[in-house]
């Protein structure tokens, strides 16, 4: 299961908004490195299209995609080398598939910290693009003599090279404009910055009609990247409730529905995961495939002898389907296309599997 770290200053929310997406009681506390482990949790990813599907079917269990979160202790400037919680803590960012930095904005004197979010983004920055430059350095020294015996390590040597540039002038790789085949590349160097990244900015209650200028200036500053202001600790508050009760709370404080759901899915998509469905009486369920899989990848998600034997897919955009009413009218109107193995799924298509082992 994918997994996304939060990282952030001390006190800037992260263990808040832990809580808020796994319904976890981690302790959030009001002083520096409370968290001194990774605390991790699931949160669904949430899909209306599952829902109703569910109740076409009749089903008796619904069961969605999830993630997994960790809440990272917070770092401090200095923690390249070894400030704070030091390696421990760069040790469990690069555990993580996505950076999400949870940046302050909100004022309270009782809480130490910045309440500048770009003051913040800047120190985080700064200290993970030169924890890397320190391991891609030391990576480096040990290709490049490598190297002069075994030519087919050359390609290796120059692409950290490279990253050492960008990296020496505290620039992390996800600014560096790289193209997709170089971050490829760059990924068994385990490298921090070269993860894809998002950014929640912590507003307070009294900052909600401000969100987003107050998002406007990390946006801008990120260049592209997803940025979102969220009350985390009344989105927190909300998460407690149960699910009768909570849109009407979010409704009165003006949230409409909530950040968490389109946070999550922000966060899925960001590394580029999609959805594809299969619905009966006896369950529901999404499963999760990266973009541009086969239908014979998708068919090993459910079970291996499916992809061994695999025949061909059943397949229908969900939409129609549920316009249709049951996969019988679907059929009948033409709709269910008979798919290879070949075939490049798209999120939301709903399968059935035809196999023989």
């Amino acid at each position: 299961m994918e997994r996304f770290g939060f990282v952030g200053l001390p006190n800037s929310g992260k263990t808040s908004l832990h809580n808020a997406l796994a319904g976890g009681d981690a302790v959030a506390a009001r002083h520096a490195f409370s968290t001194k482990s990774a605390n991790v949790g699931v949160a669904r990813v949430p899909d209306a299209r599952l829902s109703q599907l569910a109740e076409m079917s009749d089903s008796r269990r619904t069961v969605h995609a999830s993630v997994q979160f960790a809440d990272i202790g917070g770092l401090v400037s200095g923690s390249n080398r070894g400030e704070g919680l030091g390696n421990a803590f760069l040790g469990h960012i690069r555990d993580t598939d996505a950076i999400v930095y949870v940046l302050r904005a909100f004022v309270d004197p009782d809480i130490a910290g910045d309440d500048d979010p770009l003051n913040s983004l800047r120190v985080l920055e700064t200290e993970l693009a030169l924890a890397d430059l320190d391991s891609a350095a030391r990576q480096l020294d040990k290709l490049a003599r490598a190297a002069k015996g075994d030519p087919s390590l050359r390609p290796g040597r120059d692409l950290l090279a490279q990253a050492v540039d960008v990296l020496e002038n505290g620039v992390p790789l996800y600014r560096a404009g790289l193209d997709d085949d170089t971050t490829s590349a760059l990924r068994p160097y385990f490298l921090i910055t070269n993860k894809p990244v998002l950014a929640v900015v912590n507003i307070g209650e009294d900052q909600i009609e401000a969100a987003e200028e107050l998002a406007e200036p990390v946006r801008a500053e990120l260049d592209g990247a997803e940025v979102m202001a969220v009350c985390v600790q009344l989105e927190a508050e909300a998460a407690q409730l149960d699910d009768a009760e909570r849109p009407e709370m979010l409704s009165a404080l003006g949230l409409g529905s909530g950040a968490l759901d389109r946070f999550l899915t922000l966060a899925y998509h960001l590394l580029g995961l999609r959805t594809f469905l299969t619905t009966g009486p006896k369950e529901s369920r999404a499963w999760t495939f990266r973009a541009g899989a086969s239908a014979v990848e998708c068919a090993g998600a459910v079970h291996s002898d499916i992809q061994r034997g695999f025949i061909r897919a059943d397949t229908v955009a969900c939409q129609p389907l549920l316009e249709a009413g049951s996969w019988v009218a679907a059929r009948e109107q033409g709709l269910v296309r008979s798919e290879g193995k070949e075939y490049r799924v798209c999120d939301g298509d709903v399968m059935e599997f035809r196999f023989n082992v």
